[in-house]
């Protein structure tokens, strides 16, 4: 009988471990893309990360004797709460051998920590939040992540599951292939929508990107505040992703769309930077560095992910709720020209309804899916 046995991480070496399992565990999938290990080392940083300013949690390793055999983190975030009046913990950075008393014994310590700081619920694999890395995929094994989205084998949703976890919900990754030409509909709407007087359309202020981030909060808040799971961006998350995306963000890929000198709505698309990190194996020093470096400076990603797309609540009447689709047309336009020849839209809920027919209108072809699991404890 092997033996299994569960390591709370509270030291350096165990963190390592921690991290550096699901590099073990991937490394002949051919379609896996190894994260930088530096990136990851920051979100899972309780001093850098401002998640936990309103959170807390707790990682934890499995051993099979005596080896890695996967990995957990137990964590509660107190504003998800707030919100909801629940009492919910989270569990997220799941990763696992095809092992059900592995899962079972990761999933038994997660559970006992959670319940032990007062929660009723678990909810994930969420890391930390829905504003990061969420679900585990389901369908759309055979193509390669794109950025901040989750890639696994097909057996995690039967170990899940036989831990006693059921769906709360799916969500869905669309591919756009930005090759194709605008479908007429989609593209008299834009059309349309693009003499709207005092409609302004214009690019993120680099060397203003704190102001233009509060701008993309603003409306985010508004846009997303009835969808399930949504958390809104404290002051400190604002200032991390200012600082973060002054590293990868095109402002050509970033649009806030503005009626009489008013937000109103945003489309933003990172450059996939899973592009060109995948020889990398997750790490930048001794030579990697100079390599991504040198990639990012030549244009050598090739697609992007389109990651958020709203209208504020105000604008949402008459010719503006097309505003959308002018926005998905305006980013169509400027992919070729940057040789952004398959890209992703991701990700969007599976009962958003208007949303999705708006993806399809334009194209895009619903291709990955991944799952959000809960159990009652």
């Amino acid at each position: 009988m092997p033996l299994i046995s569960i390591l709370p991480v509270t030291t350096r070496s165990l963190k390592k471990k921690f991290i550096q399992f699901p590099y073990d565990l991937y490394k002949k999938d051919p379609v896996w893309v190894p994260p930088l290990k530096a990136e990851r080392r920051d979100v899972l940083n309780e001093k850098k990360n401002p998640f936990f300013q309103n959170a807390s949690g707790q990682l934890f390793i499995a051993l099979k004797d005596g080896k890695v055999a996967g990995r957990i983190s137990a964590h509660i975030n107190h504003l998800h709460n707030e919100r909801y009046q629940e009492k919910t913990g989270h569990f997220g950075f799941f990763d696992c051998v095809n092992d059900v008393e592995v899962a079972r014994a990761l999933f038994n310590v997660a559970e006992t920590w959670i319940e032990t700081h007062g929660m009723n619920k678990v909810l994930g694999p969420m890391s930390f939040s829905t504003n990061e890395e969420v679900g585990i995929l389901i369908e759309g094994f055979d193509t390669k992540p794109f950025i901040f989205m989750p890639h696994n084998f097909p057996y995690y949703n039967h170990i899940i599951e036989s831990c006693g976890y059921k769906k709360a919900k799916d969500l869905i990754a669309w591919a756009y292939d930005a090759t194709k030409p605008i479908p007429e509909p989609a593209q008299q709407i834009a059309d349309c929508v693009k003499d709207y007087p005092g409609l302004v359309v214009r690019e993120i202020d680099m060397k203003n990107i704190e102001h233009d981030i509060r701008i993309i909060a603003d409306v985010f808040n508004s846009a997303w505040s009835k969808n399930w799971g949504f958390v809104p961006w404290t002051e400190a998350e604002l200032k991390k992703m200012a600082k973060d995306l002054k590293l990868i963000l095109d402002p050509r890929f970033a649009l806030i769309a503005e009626v009489n000198g008013q937000p109103a709505a945003i489309s933003i698309a990172l450059p996939n930077l899973n592009d060109i990190i995948a020889d990398l194996k997750g790490n930048l020093f001794p030579f990697g560095i100079f390599k991504l470096i040198y990639r990012l400076k030549t244009h050598k990603i090739k697609s992007c992910r389109l990651c958020l797309l709203g209208i504020k609540k105000e604008f949402r009447n008459d010719v503006l709720a097309g505003l959308s689709v002018y926005l998905y047309a305006e980013m169509h336009c400027r992919a070729i020209p940057l040789g952004f020849k398959q890209n992703e839209l991701s990700w969007t809920l599976e009962d958003n309804v208007k949303i999705n027919t708006g993806i399809q209108m334009m194209g895009g072809v619903a291709y990955k899916k991944m799952r959000v699991f809960e159990k009652g404890l």
